[in-house]
């Protein structure tokens, strides 16, 4: 084994990567403005297709588009040549990655995509071969030389081709006016999608699990009703069930240093009032936040007209997996 600096070595590497990328900015042109619009005009999904490392980064394209408002999908060419060429449609569009632009399997599919009328962009490190000059839109990634020194394994290459793939994800992102909410809405079951989907609706506690007692009632019954329901809180309401006031733990501890008397205390002596409310609707992520800023553990949901409809505990959130 030759003796080397596995800092040096890695180093060299990023250095030749990042100069590749930088190399990019100049080639977002009008070609790739055209890209966008043959994206933006398709009637049905994109199809990305590529062989070996090109093929594991145009898996990754094929991701990034999906979950940001364009819908996409990964074919292999060489599966396209035995059968799948039937997942792709008139109304598709395809991406095809070649950094040589002549990679057998991606060209013998050219005249079965141009029958089909399908249009092709296409990302190669060479402007000038037969996938570049067949392509509708060809988006130049080539890159002075590769990050391996016997210049033969796919690095720079590829890293420029997935930085392209991704300012193409981007930019049809902003086009669509793609939301925090819709992509989301592609990742229901991660956290972020916890965080944007989950409303305060779909954790708090309603009907009779609602801790309330009523205006004048003593201390020591509305204890009573804080151990119920396990809250570690209870609502104070008028004739009306118009919540005028919490009470909580807090609230206990402050009255106990007081020496304050809990069967002959009524809990509006007690009781905070004004004190932070949620309403229907309102992300557990933003009643999180909230918690937060105030230091409190709990909250009551109230509606328009200030009726509790429902009651918020920090460790319901986290149960619910917000945080």
């Amino acid at each position: 084994m030759t003796t080397i600096s596995f800092k040096d070595s890695a180093l060299r590497t990023i250095n030749i990567e990042r100069d590749a990328v930088a190399s990019l900015i100049d080639k977002v042109d009008k070609q790739f403005d055209l890209a966008c619009q043959l994206i933006l005009q398709c009637q049905g999904r994109v199809v990305v297709t590529g062989m070996g490392k090109s093929g594991h980064i145009g898996t990754k394209i094929a991701a990034t588009l999906a979950s940001t408002g364009t819908p996409a999908m990964f074919v292999h060419p060489g599966e396209a040549s035995h059968g799948d060429m039937g997942m792709i449609t008139a109304q598709d569009v395809v991406i095809a990655l070649s950094n040589s632009g002549s990679t057998a399997e991606v060209v013998t599919l050219l005249p079965l995509l141009k029958r089909l009328g399908i249009a092709l962009i296409t990302i190669t490190g060479n402007p000038d071969s037969i996938l570049s000059q067949t392509a509708d839109a060809n988006l130049d990634v080539s890159v002075a030389q590769e990050a391996c020194p016997l210049n033969l394994a796919p690095t720079s290459s590829t890293t420029a081709s997935l930085v392209m793939g991704d300012a193409l994800a981007i930019a049809l992102l902003e086009a669509r006016g793609f939301t925090a909410e819709d992509f989301a809405f592609s990742h229901p079951g991660g956290a972020l999608g916890r965080q944007l989907l989950l409303k305060v609706d779909d954790v708090m506690h309603s009907g009779e699990q609602i801790p309330k007692v009523a205006s004048g009632t003593l201390l020591s019954d509305a204890l009573l009703e804080v151990s119920r329901k396990g809250l570690g809180m209870t609502t104070v309401v008028d004739k009306n069930n118009v919540l005028i006031g919490l009470f909580t733990d807090g609230d206990l501890r402050r009255a106990l240093d007081h020496s304050i008397d809990i069967h002959n205390t009524r809990i509006d002596e007690v009781m905070t009032v004004n004190s932070k409310t949620a309403h229907p609707g309102m992300l557990a992520a933003e009643i999180l936040g909230l918690m937060d800023e105030y230091k409190i553990n709990s909250m009551a949901v109230v509606d328009s007209d200030k009726h509790p409809v429902g009651a918020v505990h920090l460790h319901d959130l986290l149960k619910a997996g917000v945080a």
